[in-house]
């Protein structure tokens, strides 16, 4: 995993719930590719299909409520997203992005601070986002060290799998 990530940003509301960010009605879906072609089709239509590649979404409070349905993640994940940083993430969502290799921070203020289409730089070692636009720098809270080896393994399957010499 890197411990910097730059990337082009949309930037979401407050309370934006697992079925907005990945809606009911795909859960069918198993295409990789497909999931995130429907990504936050419940915020707006046009997200998944015009998101940055390797690009971050910034969201305001509570992201991620609603149900502990891990297509959320995953649907971020296959959009392209490689992070996505929020005043604050629903707990359920924060550890299942964690344990899929979703990158979620903490930024207290971020989505007040940043317009769509911005070039952020997130420092997951310093713990600031960069706004490459201003050279504003925002703080974040740190990830503690077992989400950090979560992430850096690819998440919690790969890193178990690691840990005890299995292959898939």
């Amino acid at each position: 995993m890197e411990t910097k990530i730059t990337g082009k940003i949309i930037v979401v509301g407050d309370n934006i719930d697992t079925d907005q960010i990945y809606p009911g009605r795909f859960l069918a879906l198993t295409d990789p590719k497909e999931i995130g072609s429907h990504c936050l089709c419940g915020v707006r239509e046009d997200i998944a299909p015009n998101f940055p590649e390797g690009g971050m979404v910034v969201a305001g409070r509570n992201f991620g409520c609603g149900s502990s349905r891990e297509h959320a993640p995953i649907a971020l994940l296959n959009m392209g997203a490689k992070a996505v940083l929020a005043d604050s993430f629903a707990r359920i969502f924060f550890r299942n992005a964690v344990n899929l290799g979703l990158v979620p921070v903490i930024c207290k203020g971020i989505s007040g601070k940043v317009t769509d289409g911005q070039t952020l730089t997130l420092d997951l070692t310093a713990g600031t986002v960069t706004v490459q636009e201003t050279g504003e720098v925002l703080p974040c809270e740190p990830l503690g060290d077992q989400a950090l080896k979560i992430l850096e393994a690819g998440g919690i399957k790969p890193l178990m799998r690691a840990r005890f010499g299995k292959k898939d």
